[in-house]
């Protein structure tokens, strides 16, 4: 059951925020490419690109995670302790 309204399978309100935050870096990309290139083709394929790209990783599978989450989740795993230091002592004393 799901908590919110969707708006297709997997992908609702905070995913589609998530996505227009990916297609603006998409759109910044397409910028810079014309910027460097002055090549239409390049720049509409940029374009393209950040927005099916972003509502790709966007969109929630049927364990409830997303490419995104599964990115943070990465992220926050990578950031912890990972070393746990600890002194031997005698196990009888």
């Amino acid at each position: 059951m799901k908590s919110e309204n969707e708006l297709f399978n997997g992908f609702g309100k905070r995913e589609l925020l998530q996505s227009m935050a990916g297609i603006l870096f998409g759109c910044l990309a397409a910028g810079a490419v014309w910027l460097l290139f002055q090549n239409v083709a390049a720049t509409v394929v940029t374009i393209l690109t950040g927005i099916f790209g972003s509502v790709m990783m966007c969109t929630k599978d049927q364990n409830n995670l997303s490419v995104a989450d599964q990115i943070v989740n990465m992220i926050r795993f990578s950031r912890n302790q990972q070393i746990y230091p600890y002194r031997a002592m005698w196990e009888w004393g």
